[in-house]
């Protein structure tokens, strides 16, 4: 497996490939989303295939926002998502971030998991439409061992 830096071409590419988003972000709305900022874009390969990415950017100078990511169906229980969350965690410290923050929603049980088997808190609940769109918000404070 291979994970590296990509464009928002590639970033869009990959979550064109999943399905559980009820509307995937094509390149125009990552465009949008990420215009002013300097996010980071990591793409994860298996075999030469993009299957993963995980895309955030700087909330302040001390918080980095992880905002969007996912895995393709072909890159699943390969590993893919704890790679790209190490790799990101990895770039963060060296920026000299803090703390990293990240949303995630009750539909996405395996994502809830890594989070919290991977150090990050439940800092907050937003009620969002029904139970299963609840917004679970963690934080992972980078400065302890």
């Amino acid at each position: 497996m291979k994970i590296r830096q990509a464009s928002l071409t590639e970033a869009a590419q990959v979550l064109a490939q999943i399905s559980e988003f009820a509307q995937p972000a094509d390149e125009h709305a990552l465009e949008v989303r990420l215009k002013g900022r300097a996010p980071l874009i990591l793409v994860a390969e298996l075999d030469e295939q993009l299957v993963g990415v995980k895309i955030g950017y700087r909330l302040s100078e001390t918080c980095f926002y992880s905002w969007l990511g996912g895995v393709a169906p072909e890159g699943r229980c390969s590993g893919v998502a704890q790679a790209l969350l190490e790799a990101q965690e990895t770039w963060v410290k060296q920026q000299g971030f803090e703390e990293l923050r990240v949303k995630s929603r009750n539909r996405f049980p395996a994502m809830l998991r890594l989070l919290l088997r991977n150090g990050y808190l439940i800092e907050h609940m937003e009620k969002k439409d029904g139970l299963e769109d609840y917004r679970l918000h963690f934080v992972k404070n980078l400065a302890i061992k």
